[in-house]
């Protein structure tokens, strides 16, 4: 008997922290289902930060003045972040800048071509989450594309130009057409939505629901 398909795509930007936890609790999901229902899965492109420069933002200021928040306040929503990644695997290290991502999303539409768009997305997530590292930086993306098994001359090439950024920009417009306001936002079969780092069970019985619905 042929297994149940899913088309799932996943909005994010690099830069949220959420969807680091997003991810990792989706991975978490799609092996809980894995002898049951074939998944697809393709990373979409998200900015939080669209309109911020090349040198970055201090990260404690720059989200205590977008959200409105304290400098304590925003030091307890770390906190939780750090504990709700622990809970699905992903650990959070020290992050003092947050930057542009709109090279690293250039990066991860060639990387889609190639296959290979879940893994870069993970290293990215790692590198600017756990190691404060800039995905804007063209040796950072060299680097961490090689590390994958990209190919590195073609992956500075990306970097260092313009390649793939009327293809984003469209991407990214297709999904604020449809609503999207903040991520992680997962569309499966391009009809059903789920909003937010859910728990990998919240997705599992999701996917489950949906693999079944006629």
């Amino acid at each position: 008997m042929e297994k149940p398909r899913l088309d799932i795509a996943f909005v994010s930007d690099v830069a949220c922290p959420w969807c680091a936890i997003g991810l990792a609790s989706l991975e978490r999901a799609l092996a809980g289902i894995a002898g049951e229902i074939d998944a697809n899965v393709h990373v979409e492109p998200f900015e939080l930060n669209p309109a911020m420069g090349p040198e970055g933002a201090e990260t404690v200021a720059y989200l205590a003045r977008k959200y409105g928040r304290t400098p304590g306040q925003v030091a307890e929503a770390q906190a939780r972040i750090r504990e709700r990644g622990a809970a699905v695997g992903f650990a959070f290290g020290e992050r003092k800048h947050v930057w542009n991502t709109f090279n690293a999303h250039r990066l991860l539409h060639w990387a889609g071509l190639e296959g290979r768009a879940r893994d870069l997305k993970r290293a990215l997530l790692l590198a600017y989450h756990g190691e404060g590292r800039n995905p804007g930086d063209p040796d950072v993306l060299v680097e961490i594309a090689s590390g994958i098994g990209l190919d590195a001359a073609r992956a500075r090439a990306i970097a260092e130009g313009t390649e793939f950024a009327a293809q984003v920009r469209e991407r990214e417009a297709h999904w604020l057409a449809r609503g999207v306001a903040g991520v992680p936002f997962v569309v499966v079969n391009d009809s059903f939505a789920i909003e937010g780092a859910q728990p990998p069970e919240v997705f599992e019985q999701a996917f489950r629901k949906i693999a079944l619905s006629p």
